[in-house]
């Protein structure tokens, strides 16, 4: 289709996406902080999208407890040059049309039907948050005996939360979270902008953005009694139930939208969030098909200009800078990510909404 085809160009056109891909923001070290404390309310203030975004994102769009003091001046300079733009690995940007609806009361409350077109990012704090990973871990790693803790392997490095470096590293933590916000929100008002570009009358709400590979303190119950917690997503998100105090009152009643990411050739979703989430799993669920096989061996098994032309074929535009990353991110490369989806549905963890298939995928 040609409008199709025109979309996939300019949306391409206008998000930087790859491997240490810059964008035309530049960031003094002052916005850098104030960004950093800010998260998407800092986005919003400087024009990128509406203030009723926030109503729409996990913490209004700011994530408290932020210490930019803790971030390095090497992560920093990582992501002077980065905001509003895509990234490498699995990030993507894709247009999808919705293929079925499962819960009727529930998509429509979220605004979802049949046919309609929607917009699904995944992206986080691009070299800022890698950077804050990589020397914890290696501070962790060292910290570890002092505290008495043997890690069976140093992928697992860790410390005391209450013990200076675990504080730190919350600060840091919770400043990558508040990028990610910001970097999203830039990345949908650029999304819309792309929109507007190529179809004037479209709008495109925000439905929701909730971050994973975190660590939020949230209430939850255990043997009977409320107790606060450090929660630890990773490869997972939050799944709030219905009623859940801190979701915003057009959503309250039906629980937090789950987005569950398949690859550029197979279908997302959006579930619902559960009660019988919070016993289960501490209101958490996947947040995507994950991996059934490493990025070597992918690139290995296909050839990126291959994969590009057989979705293609399918009706999918994939467009990216990188052949390799493409043949990384084959849709092969992942499990079955309808599987997946009915695993989590079926144990409860989040209840099954609508099912999302691509139109035009940006990979980087």
């Amino acid at each position: 289709m040609p409008v199709q085809k025109a979309l996939a160009d300019v949306l391409f056109r206008r998000i930087p996406a790859g491997l240490g891909s810059t964008g035309h923001i530049r960031l003094s070290r002052r916005e850098m902080d104030r960004m950093l404390v800010e998260g998407a309310r800092w986005a919003v203030a400087q024009g990128y999208g509406e203030d009723r975004d926030l109503l729409r994102i996990e913490e209004q769009g700011r994530m408290s407890g932020a210490d930019p003091s803790r971030v390095s001046e090497k992560a920093k300079t990582r992501q002077q040059n980065e905001m509003g733009t895509l990234g490498s690995g699995n990030h993507y940007l894709e247009v999808q049309v919705v293929t079925a609806i499962y819960d009727e009361a529930i998509a429509r409350t979220y605004g979802l039907a049949e046919n309609a077109v929607v917009v699904s990012i995944h992206c986080g704090s691009r070299g800022l948050g890698h950077q804050v990973g990589t020397e914890f871990l290696k501070r962790m790693l060292l910290a570890a005996g002092t505290y008495g803790i043997r890690l069976p392997d140093r992928e697992l490095a860790c410390a005391p939360i209450d013990s200076p470096i675990g504080q730190r590293y919350l600060g840091a933590m919770r400043a990558g979270i508040n990028c990610a916000l910001a970097n999203r929100q830039i990345l949908t008002h650029l999304t819309r902008q792309a929109f507007a570009e190529i179809l004037p009358g479209a709008r495109l709400d925000l439905l929701y953005d909730v971050s994973h590979n975190t660590c939020k303190v949230e209430e939850h119950e255990v043997e009977g009694r409320k107790r606060r917690l450090f929660i630890h997503r990773k490869g997972a998100t939050r799944a709030f139930g219905p009623g859940h105090s801190n979701l915003p009152e057009p959503l309250r009643n039906v629980g937090q939208p789950v987005l569950i990411g398949g690859t550029m050739g197979t279908a997302s979703y959006v579930l619902a969030g559960t009660k019988e989430s919070e016993e289960r799993a501490f209101s958490s669920a996947c947040h995507g098909a994950g991996r059934a096989m490493s990025r070597h061996a992918a690139k290995r098994q296909w050839n990126g200009r291959s994969v590009i032309d057989d979705l293609s074929r399918r009706g999918i535009l994939i467009r990216s800078p990188s052949l390799r990353g493409v043949a990384e991110e084959a849709p092969g490369a992942y499990k079955d990510v309808d599987a997946v989806v009915s695993a989590a549905d079926t144990a409860g963890l989040a209840r099954k909404v609508a099912r999302l298939e691509p139109l035009v995928c940006i990979k980087g």
